[in-house]
């Protein structure tokens, strides 16, 4: 009785610290049109990435136009206080950190283009994939 009860409490404790080690996942969900709430978003993310967690963003909606090669001003134009763009931002995310960034899946067809006119980095979501990402036991979302 003894051993079972000490190998099920180290199986757990084993357990317990491979989670530790595993990056907390966040996904990032933004469909606000504002420009500020949009850099925010991306502020917010970057430095969640910055501490260690395993970031993805879902742009929908006027959201998803911070990913066009031919964006909105409202999304490459620098804003106070630093001058960063919500692209910007989102560009660095993709380049430096491996962050996955979507749109959703009925963004592209919504407007009736493909996905070249993304920037490099982006592609369109898939729901089934998305969905198990956010029900995941262990993924924080964060919607703006």
């Amino acid at each position: 009785m003894k051993t079972t009860l000490l190998a099920a409490t180290l199986a757990l404790t084993t357990a317990g610290a491979a989670q530790a080690d595993e990056p907390r996942k966040l996904v990032t969900i933004l469909t606000a049109p504002e420009a500020q709430t949009q850099l925010m978003a991306m502020v917010l993310t970057m430095n969640a990435v910055a501490q260690g967690a395993e970031a993805k963003i879902l742009l929908c909606g006027p959201a998803g136009d911070i990913a066009l090669q031919a964006a909105p001003e409202t999304a490459t134009a620098g804003q106070a206080p630093k001058g960063a763009s919500p692209q910007g931002l989102l560009k660095t995310m993709i380049v430096e950190n491996g962050v996955q960034v979507q749109v959703c899946a009925i963004y592209l067809p919504g407007m009736g283009v493909g996905p070249e006119v993304l920037i490099d980095g982006v592609t369109a979501a898939a729901p089934d994939a998305m969905a198990k990402e956010l029900i995941d036991d262990d993924t924080t979302v964060m919607s703006f």
